[in-house]
């Protein structure tokens, strides 16, 4: 019997390595939030000709991004006149074949500008898990076979928490806790929700203003929230803050922390550079440079620089210990979703056209490498899983890689 049991055990633990491993994509902007997938070999130069290996169609709008565990990718889209339903999809990698689909009715206010629409997060997992929510506070739960686990309706526990333009803040995991960011010029909060039950584990109000921020995991346990009134740090665990930057930020694109968690870059005051602190004190300013405000796009940092895309649709490369400005690109945009990078190579895809564009940032200029016109408004953020690059609009999902 006991040699059983350990050999249940040691399946187990197998499993379960098999759902996380380092490919996966499992939240918005990557696993750890900084829009970076180093083991990939994604085609450094693409083509229409040669790196489109699949296009799918989809049964509604969405400005989410995919996320991707394993071989499936998990995708959330609102279809009909008013985006009351709500679809969550999940397809197979390799030919996007579609594996399951679920719907559901919103239960909130899907009024939405017509750029954006209800499917505007992306979705998050723990690799055992999707979590999905909606514009219409619709926050929905379900394991990788679709099956609903629970389904919690935000707006009914907070009627006032919603606005006419949509809501598009993403859900992270950090420390077992999905940290939910719902700001509005009426009723606005923070809450970490359990992941098992769907339940508040801990909440607390924000500013009455509007905000389409997303959380960013610092280190291990710590949580930035970013508003109009700057960034705090939180404890992901409890809620409990650590420390608050006071001097304004913007409301679109987000914040990101360096891999080691020791610097933080704000977009404030063009950008803003933070040493963090534990010890409920301000956070030291590194440094702070106006020149580089970026526009809708959020920074991306790769090696020993940031790049950011400002409204002009210029790529800017900066260093980032300095702030001190290196070279400028002009891109063809304009910009809605953020910048992924893998090994020396940034990839962003413009709202005109869905024009997919590949910067080699090798040398001491930023150089454009190639180009895919996907023919379709992309506002979304591109995903990063098993040496592919996965790119959806408000019709299809694309996969690109190189041939095989």
């Amino acid at each position: 019997m006991k040699t059983i049991l350990n050999l249940l055990a040691a399946l187990s633990i197998s499993s379960s390595a098999q759902l996380l491993n380092a490919e996966d994509w499992l939240q918005f902007r990557g696993t750890d939030h900084r829009g970076i997938a180093d083991s990939s070999k994604l085609p450094t130069s693409i083509s229409s000709e040669k790196n489109i290996a699949w296009k799918k169609s989809l049964p509604g709008r969405g400005l989410s991004s995919p996320i991707i565990i394993g071989n499936r990718i998990f995708l959330t889209a609102a279809s009909t006149t008013d985006q009351s339903r709500l679809h969550i999809m999940c397809f197979n990698s390799d030919d996007g074949t579609t594996l399951w689909s679920r719907e559901f009715w919103a239960t909130g206010r899907t009024i939405c500008h017509e750029k954006t629409c209800v499917a505007a997060p992306t979705p998050a997992s723990d690799g055992k898990r999707i979590y999905a929510l909606y514009s219409s506070n619709d926050l929905i739960c379900l394991d990788l076979n679709g099956n609903l686990k629970w389904m919690r309706a935000l707006m009914k526990d907070y009627p006032n928490a919603s606005n006419s333009l949509g809501l598009a803040s993403s859900p992270i995991i950090v420390s077992n806790t999905l940290i939910v960011q719902v700001e509005n010029d009426s009723e606005s909060f923070t809450a970490g929700i359990d992941l098992n039950k769907g339940t508040n584990i801990w909440k607390f109000p924000r500013t009455k203003k509007a905000n389409w921020t997303s959380p960013i995991k610092v280190e291990k346990n710590v949580v930035a929230i970013q508003g109009s009134e700057g960034v705090s740090a939180i404890e992901a665990s409890s809620g409990r803050i650590l420390w608050s930057y006071g001097e304004g930020a913007a409301t679109i694109p987000s914040s990101v922390a360096s891999k080691d968690g020791s610097t933080i870059f704000i977009p404030s005051n063009g950008i803003t550079a933070l040493k963090p602190r534990n010890d409920n004190n301000t956070p030291e300013i590194l440094w702070q440079e106006p020149q580089l405000r970026p526009g809708t796009a959020s920074p991306i940092i790769v090696d020993d620089k940031i790049f950011i895309i400002n409204r002009a649709g210029v790529l800017n490369a900066a260093k980032k210990d300095t702030g001190e400005r290196l070279w400028r690109l002009r891109l063809e945009g304009p910009f809605s979703g953020s910048p992924v990078a893998s090994k020396g190579h940034i990839y962003i895809a413009s709202e005109r056209k869905g024009l997919l564009q590949s910067v080699d940032l090798s040398g001491k200029e930023g150089k454009i490498t190639g180009t895919i016109e996907l023919g379709e408004t992309i506002l979304g953020t591109p995903a990063i899983a098993n040496d592919s690059l996965y790119v959806r609009s408000d019709h299809h999902l694309w996969k690109i890689s190189n041939p095989k």
